[in-house]
């Protein structure tokens, strides 16, 4: 009996070593021994040890090929039972689709079977994989629970794309949940129904019903979505919440030959304008697989619009699909008539490669263009996109693009654009996309011609403005004549647009020849140097300098955030002889002295407008003119400016202090203040203040002009000397001496006076002498008239009257009462004169050497009458 058990001992201890040494080495031989059960060209590899923990068999990691092509792998798998049921677990596992096509024909099939028979052989399993990838769909990627007997089978799959809770009673397939993303879609589409399943696999369900709901951004209402179908015919429709019509409705049957979609219809009501057409789609020979069908198929579209109706045709096939080279023609024909665009294609092409990412080509004659209105004033005369020898697929487009636009403004003027450049795999922040520019045009209203060319790519997330050279011969406008004017770049303008690391930088420079003004000023050739960064277009900040000849540089720097432009620019403080050139020629003015600083910010945003505010400061101004001398000006400006309105005098009012005048009478200490709106109303009015100047020993004033004017500005006379007056004038027929006093009502928007009611009187004994020669060639003529003359040889005025009337056509009336005692050949005797007096002052003025600016100024701002009255001209 001990011998017994010790052989039995034996021989079990020799069965553990040979199964251990056979699973030890089960990577050698069991590929073999499987391989018998393998189609041709196919086999199968295990790499690692067999190892058994926890009640499971560990497996190494499998590869199966076929024909040098990896079609499955499983990694990281566990093989155990429990409670009668077999547990297959694996961490990854990873399927090509490419590779099936290798599989010969007929190998793994096996004719006649009904689907109960299938389910029969299903063993009482369950299948847990981590993350199934198939490709190449690896966007689809996800995880595997399935539970498998012969009376039911479920599964659950759970992806980031991808979700699905099905389960297969008999013939019964109920989907409970389908979760799918689509593009154009605010949410993944989600399905759900029944399907009866055929007996035999091959064929389609026999019926069937599935039903759910979509959210599509630009539509207001969910969109339901119904498939049926009965035996060998159904009916696909979708429909918007509220809406009787489908937006789709595509009937289809189907047959052992043939796959048929006839007289299908859509729309689409959410464009820029409604969308319609119809479908038809025909698989023949489906039942033989992919490689053998023939695919066939074509959509129209309808458009109406500016240029009446458009219908464009896309045709597809006839053509084969297949998994790796798949060759199906395919032709857009037609045009399309948008509300102001029309666009006219002919692009013959072939879809190629594998079905299920397939490149399309476009061939030799594939051209696109558009004409239209493009904006409200704009006309497209034509835009072409050639295509021949494009590429089009998933990785993106390759080949040559280019484009050409033609288009004009009847006000504006018109222009032509090119585009030319090669592109390889590009998609947006995908890929490379070469490319180069140019132009020319003209604008109408600025009388200039123009021109444009550069270069630039897209490289990956990096956008590159490497040269960029546009500029106008000319531009005039109104007075203003800018010579030359050009943008170029400093540096090449980069757009980083990886979102970790985002970054926008460059550097653009402005310049332009000398510009001349109508009136005879010039500013010298300027330049205006700009440095960008930040993190993309719409937001970024920028710095520089401007500068003109030499005046400047004014240093300006800010930020745009895409909504809003800010920005500031400080002047240091320069000396007034640089802007020399800005004065005509003609004025005959020589700037000799004095310091001008500034600073300003502005911001600039849709709705808002521009605003700006700031300060100019000028100190010691120093001018020199034939004629005069201007010393000591010192002038500040503060200033605000929004909405199309200025505000003169934000924190102070701007002030203008002015030392001396010297001209044929000298003014001294010129002071005057301003603050207010312009343009100016009657809820935001302009006050010009503090106005006085000492002149002829007295002193002229002005306490306050508001605008819009209500009431009159008194302008005040005090203590002006009229021998200074008349040493000014220089007559040689009289002089006066003695100091005079008045007042003067200005009115600069009345419908007929300049000065209403304003006076003059003396301020003390007033003398009054005529010239010997003058008064003894008026007395010979007449005696009465020479004793009247006598009285006025020398007269000693105690009082003196007068009234004055200035209309705004420069009409003059003065009433004058004198009353005095003259003294003439040893007698005196007292003299009381009423005196009128009518002249054109404004003659008078031209007359004078000092009234030509005065003067141009009165007839410039005052408010002249619809009827003029002349009645004082005589």
């Amino acid at each position: 009996m001990g011998r017994c058990l010790k052989t039995v001992g034996i021989i079990f201890l020799i069965i553990i070593i040979l199964l251990g040494v056979l699973l030890v080495s089960a990577s050698g031989w069991l590929p073999a021994v499987i391989a018998f059960w393998l189609p041709d060209r196919a086999r199968v590899e295990l790499s690692g040890r067999f190892g058994w923990q926890h009640g499971q068999l560990q497996f190494p990691a499998l590869r199966y090929w076929q024909d040098n092509c990896l079609l499955a792998s499983l990694d990281g798998a566990a093989l155990g039972r429990n409670k009668g049921r077999w547990l297959l677990q694996a961490t990854s596992a990873n399927l090509d689709s490419q590779c099936l096509s290798k599989i010969p024909a007929g190998e793994s099939s096996q004719p006649g079977r009904t689907l109960g028979d299938w389910q029969r052989l299903l063993p009482d399993a369950q299948l847990d994989i981590g993350k199934l990838t198939v490709t190449p769909w690896q966007d689809w990627a996800g995880s595997v629970h399935l539970t498998l007997d012969a009376q039911q089978q479920q599964i659950r799959y759970s992806g980031d794309n991808l979700q699905l809770d099905a389960r297969i009673t008999g013939r019964e397939l109920v989907i409970q949940r389908l979760m799918l993303p689509l593009a154009g879609a605010a949410q993944p589409v989600t399905l759900q129904g029944k399907l009866l399943l055929p007996d035999m696999p091959d064929s389609l369900p026999e019926s069937g019903e599935l039903t759910g709901r979509l959210q599509v951004a630009s539509v207001p209402a969910p969109l339901d979505i119904m498939l049926k179908w009965q035996q060998q015919q159904g009916e696909l429709n979708v429909v918007a919440g509220g809406e009787e019509k489908p937006l789709l409705q595509l009937p289809w049957q189907a047959d052992a030959r043939q796959i048929q979609i006839d007289k299908g219809q859509w729309q689409w009501p959410w464009a820029g304008q409604p969308l319609s057409g119809g479908l038809t789609l025909q698989v023949d020979d489906w039942q033989k697989g992919i490689g053998q069908a023939v695919l066939s198929g074509r959509l129209n579209v309808l458009t109406s619009g500016r240029g009446g109706r458009g219908n464009v045709v896309i045709s597809v096939g006839p053509g084969k699909p297949d998994w790796q080279n798949s060759q199906i023609p395919l032709q857009i024909t037609g045009d399309s008539k948008l509300t102001n665009l029309q666009f006219y294609s002919r692009l013959p092409g072939e879809l190629r490669g594998p079905i299920l990412d397939p490149v399309l080509y476009f061939s030799p004659g594939a051209l696109m263009r558009m004409r239209g209105r493009l904006l409200s004033t704009l006309e497209v005369d034509e835009a072409r996109w050639p295509l021949a020898g494009v590429r089009l697929s998933s990785a993106g487009i390759s080949g040559r693009l280019q484009a050409i636009l033609s288009a004009h403004d009847p006000n504006m003027g018109e222009f032509r654009l090119h585009l030319d450049g090669g592109a390889r795999d590009f998609w947006p922040d995908k890929g490379l996309w070469r490319w180069r520019y140019w132009g020319q045009g003209h604008i109408k209203p600025l009388a200039a011609k123009w021109d444009l060319n550069g270069q630039g790519s897209w490289n990956d997330t990096q956008i590159e403005l490497q040269s960029l050279s546009t500029g106008f011969d000319k531009l005039s406008y109104g007075a203003v004549k800018v010579n030359s004017p050009r943008l170029t770049l400093g540096e090449p303008v980069r757009w980083q647009r990886d979102a970790s690391h985002p970054s926008f930088n460059g550097n653009l420079k402005l310049d332009a020849k000398d510009t001349q003004f109508s009136y005879g000023g010039l500013l010298p050739d300027s330049h205006l140097a700009l440095t960008l960064k930040g993190r993309d277009p719409a937001w970024f900040l920028w710095r520089g300098t401007l500068q003109a000849g030499d005046m400047g540089p004014v240093r300006v720097n800010g930020r745009w955030d895409g909504e809003r432009l800010r920005g500031q620019a400080w002047w240091p403080a320069q000396s007034l002889l640089v802007f020399q050139p800005l004065l005509s020629p003609d004025l005959k003015m020589r700037i000799q002295d004095g310091t001008l600083r500034a600073q300003a910010a502005f911001s600039a945003a849709a709705g808002q407008g521009f605003q700006a505010g700031g300060h100019f400061v000028v100190r010691d101004g120093y001018a020199r003119m034939p004629d005069n001398e201007i010393q000591g000006v010192d002038f500040s400006l503060p200033f605000r400016f929004k909405q199309h309105q200025w505000y003169f005098g934000a924190k102070r009012p701007v002030a203008l202090r002015i030392a001396s005048i010297k001209n044929q009478f000298d003014l001294k200490n010129i002071s005057a203040d301003l603050q207010g709106w312009y343009p100016w109303s009657r809820q935001q009015p302009l006050r010009l203040s503090n106005v006085s100047v000492e002149l002829m020993d007295g002193k002229l004033s002005l306490d306050s002009l508001v605008m819009p004017q209500q009431d009159a500005a008194n302008v005040r006379l005090s203590h002006i000397s009229l021998s200074k007056f008349i040493t000014a004038l220089k007559p040689k027929q009289f002089a006066l001496s003695g100091y005079v006093n008045g007042m003067l009502p200005l009115w600069l928007n009345d419908r007929q006076w300049l000065v209403h009611n304003g006076w003059i009187a003396n301020d003390g004994p007033l003398t009054l002498r005529l010239d010997k020669d003058t008064a003894d060639a008026i007395s010979g003529n007449s005696m009465a008239t020479g004793a009247a003359i006598d009285w006025l040889r020398y007269m000693e005025i105690s009082r003196s009257w007068a009234t004055i009337d200035l209309t705004n056509l420069g009409w003059l009336k003065m009433t004058a009462q004198v009353d005095g005692a003259s003294q003439f050949s040893d007698r005196k005797q007292r003299v009381s004169l009423h005196y009128t007096h009518r002249e054109n002052l404004f003659q008078l003025w031209r007359s004078l050497r000092f009234g030509d600016n005065l003067q141009s100024w009165v007839e410039d701002n005052a408010s002249l009458p619809s009827k003029k009255d002349t009645s004082d001209d005589k």
